[in-house]
C-alpha cells in the first residue's frame, strides 16, 4: 500500500480541479510547497535537486509512453477484430443460392391470371392507357399508438442526452462521447445476452437496463476510441425486426418511420460493393412489386427469343 501510487489520486484529482490554469498552475503549487516547507532545493549537493527531477519525471514519462502504445495496441486489435466480425457477417448476408429458371406449363385460367398481373406491373411502371389508370389509395391513417414515439435519427436509432445509437437488421451500433480521456480498464462495459451496463468506474452508470431484444454476446464488441468515445457494437439475435428503443427505459422510436440506407459501401472492395448494391437494387423492386435484376435479364433474353421464334406459342408457359 505505501508503494501505491494511485492512493494520492482523489486527494490530486480535488487539488487540479482547483487550478483554473490546469496542470501548469498544478505543478507551480506543489513546487512551491517544495521550496516554501522543504529542503529539497537547499538541502542536497549543488545541482542535485535537477537531477531527482529529471529522473523522476523520465520515469513517469517512460511509464506514460509505454501506457500510451499499450492502448494503442489494444484499440487497433478491437477494431481489427471488429473490423473482422463485420466482414464475416457481409460475407454471410451475401452467400445466396441463384435456383435456376424452369418452365411449367398452365392451364387456360392460369394464364388469364398471369396476363392479369403482367398488366398491373406495367401500370406501375407507367406502361398502362392513361385511362385504365385507378385512382391513388387514400394514404394510411397514423396509428394512434404511434402519436408519441420520436422519430429515427439518421441511422434509425435515436440521439440521447447522453448516447447515441443506430442500428441495421443486423446489429445496433451505441457511441458513448465520455468527457475526459479514459483507459479501458477505468471503464465497466457488461454485455449480456438481454441486458446492458456502460459507465465510468466510481461514478454512476451511463446505461443500466434491459435490451430491446437479445443479442449474441460472443458477436458483440467494444472499444474506446481516442481515449474520449466508447463504441459498443451488438448483435441482433433476431435479424428480421428493428428495434424501437435500445433499453427499455429509453424512449421508443417509431420503426414504421424507419428509412433503411446503405451505410459504408465504399469500405467494401469492389466484388463485394458490387454483390451488395445488386442485392439492394433488388430488395427495393421487390418492395415495388417490379422484377428484380436477375428476373429482369431473364424476361430480356425470353423477350428476345420470342422475337426471334414467333412460330411458337408460349401463352401457356409460366417463366419462374
Amino acid at each position: 500500500m505505501a508503494n501505491d501510487p494511485e492512493r494520492f489520486d482523489s486527494m490530486l484529482l480535488a487539488m487540479a480541479q482547483q487550478h483554473e490554469g490546469g496542470v501548469k498552475d498544478l505543478l507551480n503549487t506543489i513546487v512551491s510547497f517544495l521550496a516554501r516547507k522543504t529542503d529539497f532545493f537547499t538541502g542536497g549537493q549543488e545541482g542535485e535537486w535537477e537531477q531527482v527531477v529529471k529522473k523522476t519525471f523520465q520515469t513517469h514519462a517512460n511509464k506514460a509512453k509505454e501506457e500510451a502504445d499499450k492502448i494503442k495496441k489494444e484499440k487497433e486489435e478491437s477494431e481489427k477484430r471488429l473490423r473482422d466480425i463485420q466482414q464475416r457477417k457481409e460475407q454471410e448476408r451475401l452467400a445466396q443460392d441463384f435456383v435456376p429458371a424452369t418452365v411449367t406449363e398452365l392451364t387456360d385460367q392460369e394464364a388469364d391470371k398471369l396476363q392479369e398481373d403482367i398488366d398491373k406491373n406495367k401500370k406501375k411502371m407507367g406502361g398502362g392507357d392513361s385511362g385504365d389508370e385507378q385512382p391513388a389509395e387514400p394514404e394510411e391513417e397514423e396509428d394512434p399508438k404511434e402519436k408519441n414515439k420520436l422519430k429515427p435519427n439518421a441511422g434509425n436509432g435515436c440521439d440521447l442526452e447522453h448516447y447515441r445509437w443506430t442500428q441495421t437488421l443486423e446489429e445496433v451500433e451505441l457511441r458513448v462521447p465520455l468527457r475526459q480521456v479514459l483507459r479501458p480498464r477505468d471503464l465497466t462495459v457488461v454485455i449480456n445476452k438481454r441486458y446492458l451496463k456502460v459507465g465510468i468506474k466510481g461514478q454512476p452508470l451511463i446505461i443500466d437496463g434491459e435490451l430491446d431484444a437479445d443479442v449474441k454476446i460472443e458477436e458483440s464488441t467494444w472499444v474506446l476510441q481516442d481515449g474520449r468515445n466508447l463504441l459498443v457494437n451488438l448483435e441482433k439475435v433476431n435479424k428480421m425486426n428493428w428495434w424501437s428503443r435500445l433499453v427499455t427505459t429509453d424512449p421508443e422510436i417509431s420503426t414504421r418511420k424507419i428509412n433503411p440506407e446503405p451505410s459504408k459501401l465504399s469500405d467494401l472492395d469492389g466484388e463485394t460493393r458490387g454483390l451488395v448494391e445488386k442485392m439492394m437494387y433488388d430488395q427495393r423492386q421487390k418492395e415495388m412489386g417490379l422484377p428484380t435484376s436477375d428476373e429482369q435479364k431473364k424476361q430480356d433474353v425470353l423477350k428476345k427469343f420470342m422475337e426471334q421464334h414467333p412460330e411458337m406459342d408460349f401463352s401457356k408457359c409460366k417463366f419462374n
